[in-house]
């Protein structure tokens, strides 16, 4: 059975030339039924292959939110950049949930469970490192060229994995990200359940930690509401900017006025992000 008969199509919307598609599929890595979403450019109807950026979403969100709200598609046309954007942790009956929205289905962290019940399904490092790249190349015209973005937990992910697989991403982004989840409730919560009490384990998948010791650069622009009423307690934007400047790592990373945790503030950013991005993937 080939990659594509393994993937089932859900939607397909025509916009801006090109075209919004889910699908639907079953996980190995996560051990059950998932959907991702895929914006594939006009370009691929002239035959070319086109670069990806892999888009990972916030706490309570689908594969839909940046789909849906965040106005990237007709940058990404001209561009000629597909976005592929997988939902935020596996789903389903049997899979362990909590009774809060920053625990379980809808907040996977973008890690590799290691703690029961969690680690049954929740490996979603795996997931958007290695299987859904691989079915995403496999069964559509797209290059291997890849970068990555997020927002809020999603940020941290793209961050994290970027700078954990520098040699797989050309360029990272991020909207709003937490920076520092080894510090910040949200991360304790979560890290304590899926990684387990031994924190020297969650330091792996800290961006401030990682952006610090490392020695190979992705290249790094991060967006952040000033009027985030996260910001303080669960994003610290600070400790990233201060890694970066210990380290001389090529980080953009600017505060702007007015702005809160919404896609509103995404909306208002994305086509600077995608040139940002293109600028990368097109070299």
């Amino acid at each position: 059975m080939t990659t594509e008969q393994l993937i089932e199509n859900v939607s397909a919307n025509k916009v801006f030339a090109g075209w919004q598609k889910q699908y639907r599929h079953q996980s190995h890595a996560l051990n059950c039924a998932m959907q991702f979403a895929i914006y594939l450019p006009p370009q691929v109807s002239n035959g070319e292959k086109v670069p990806v950026l892999y888009w990972l979403s916030g706490l309570t969100c689908t594969d839909e939110n940046f789909m849906q709200k965040a106005g990237a598609f007709r940058v990404a046309a001209e561009l000629g950049i597909a976005i592929v954007a997988p939902d935020t942790s596996p789903r389903g009956e049997n899979v362990a949930d909590d009774d809060n929205y920053d625990l379980g289905q809808g907040a996977g962290f973008y890690v590799n469970a290691t703690q029961a019940p969690w680690n049954r399904h929740f490996q979603m490092y795996d997931y958007v490192v290695n299987e859904l790249p691989a079915i995403v190349e496999a069964s559509f015209p797209v290059t291997n060229k890849r970068a990555i973005s997020g927002h809020s937990m999603g940020g941290h992910g793209a961050l994290t994995i970027a700078m954990l697989n520098p040699e797989r991403y050309c360029s990272m982004s991020a909207f709003s990200p937490i920076c520092n989840p080894i510090n910040a409730p949200w991360g304790k919560k979560a890290f304590t359940a899926y990684l387990g009490k031994d924190q020297s384990t969650w330091k792996k998948h800290d961006a401030s930690e990682l952006m610090r010791q490392a020695t190979r650069f992705v290249p790094a622009k991060v967006d952040q509401g000033a009027a985030d009423d996260f910001l303080t307690e669960q994003l610290k934007p600070e400790t990233l900017e201060a890694a970066a400047i210990v380290n001389n790592y090529p980080l953009e990373l600017v505060l702007h006025d007015g702005y809160d945790h919404s896609y509103y503030f995404i909306a208002s950013m994305i086509e600077e992000h995608l040139r940002f991005h293109a600028a990368y993937l097109q070299k």
